[in-house]
């Protein structure tokens, strides 16, 4: 009796087994002849008898379950892309081995290309989100360590730091810094750098005639911009200590890695240290020296601190390297006009004796030379950004003052002309 009771239960698993097949091969003809949907019906039919299936059937199953879904989800159905994702991984633990590890292997390579895809829509969209949680998934099944990157930086978009922190913390006790090897090309019509996606692509480009001097190079290193990521998130969350921390831990087993330098100098800027921020901004620019805009931030950290002629000079010097720094010129002009306040202060607090109004002539003069002192800043600055309409108003405001009643009438036209066109 126990003997018979044997033979029928092994039947009763055979006839199993013949139907997983069954099925999987109607999937299977279904895949091949472009029918997603239907191969998906025949997959979920399958899926109740796989309990007791081997290996190597389970890990065809989930093979052509992770084809199918990806098939039928293009790049926008994020659900279906999820279950191709977890598909091809169960296929791979479930011991893919042979031609269904390879199908596995291309499933997944065809299978991050569309999810990246599907960010890029989404970061062009601002759906920060989305995009983080798609190029997460990308790096779970290839993990390719630039899909986490990406991910943690839209994941800052997107204000969820406690994500962007967890993805950060992962690369960092990987040890990334984003050095990869770039393949670049000079672009004859422009004479600008173009860095092209592979050797390949650049190769091809370069068949078209419309390209030069084909180079190869590694690209810097980000490291720096994930520990600044990093101390930020720490900071805004009043968590000092450990920002502080964590760069002196980074900076100590890198202390020649520019960008840890910078990264710190930007830590201190947030965390109020100008101090530090200046001295370490000098550190930078020794190492930089031609750096325009090592300068400009120099100016910057400089006016914060209430140095205004130190930051005059830095502003200049920006300028002086790049003559084509419209943010320097600006800070320039709001340097200078920022010592108008005190004079005007005083002008408003004086009275109507004699001597009150010979200061008060006095005043006037100096403010008015303030404004010839910034003015050239603002026209050079204004020629560069002809639509900024705070530029025009302020320079309107200071040809008044100046009796400069053509250049006044001029920029008052321009400011109609452009609010008219609002």
């Amino acid at each position: 009796m126990k003997k018979q009771l044997l033979l029928a239960g092994l039947f009763c698993i055979s006839a199993i087994a013949f139907g997983q097949k069954k099925e999987i091969k109607k999937a299977e003809k279904a895949l091949k002849a472009g029918n997603a949907s239907e191969a998906i019906s025949y997959i979920n039919q399958a899926e109740g008898l796989l309990s007791n299936a081997d290996g190597a059937m389970k890990s065809q199953f989930y093979m052509l379950k992770g084809k199918a879904f990806l098939a039928e989800a293009g790049t926008t159905d994020y659900g279906k892309l999820k279950t191709a994702a977890e598909a091809f991984k169960m296929a791979n633990e479930s011991g893919a081995a042979g031609k269904t590890a390879d199908e596995v292997a291309i499933g997944m390579q065809n299978l991050r290309v569309a999810l990246v895809n599907s960010a890029v829509a989404d970061q062009n969209a601002k759906n920060y989100a989305g995009a983080a949680e798609k190029l997460y998934t990308s790096y779970t099944i290839q993990k390719d360590t630039s899909d986490l990157y990406y991910a943690a930086g839209n994941a800052v978009n997107a204000k969820d730091y406690e994500k962007a922190l967890m993805y950060y913390k992962d690369l960092l006790d990987q040890g990334y810094t984003g050095i990869r090897k770039e393949f670049v090309a000079i672009e004859i019509e422009t004479g600008k750098e173009v860095v092209f996606a592979s050797e390949s692509d650049r190769n091809t480009n370069m068949l078209t005639g419309k390209y030069t001097n084909p180079t190869e190079r590694m690209s810097q290193s980000v490291r720096g911009d994930v520990l600044q990521k990093v101390t930020l998130i720490y900071i805004s969350r009043n968590e000092n200590e450990k920002a502080l921390a964590l760069m002196k831990e980074a900076r100590e087993a890198n202390p020649d890695d520019k960008s840890l330098l910078r990264a710190e100098a930007d830590m201190a800027y947030k965390m109020g240290d100008m101090e530090k921020y200046s001295s370490l901004m000098e550190e930078i620019i020794a190492a930089d020296p031609n750096n325009p805009e090592l300068y400009y931030n120099l100016g910057v950290g400089s006016a914060n601190k209430g140095d205004k002629e130190k930051a005059l000079s830095y502003y200049k010097k920006a300028l002086e390297l790049d003559p084509d720094f419209t943010n320097a010129k600006i800070n320039i002009a709001a340097t200078i006009l920022a010592g108008e306040g005190p004079i005007i202060e005083e002008m408003n607090s004086l009275g109507t004796s004699n001597a009150d109004y010979d200061r008060y002539d006095e005043l006037k003069e100096v403010k008015n030379g303030l404004y010839r002192e910034a003015m050239p800043y603002l026209e050079a600055a204004s020629a560069d950004k002809p639509d900024n309409l705070e530029l025009i108003r302020t320079l309107m405001n200071i040809y008044s003052q100046l009796g400069e009643d053509d250049k006044h009438k001029a920029a008052k036209a321009k400011l109609d002309a452009l609010e008219g066109g609002e």
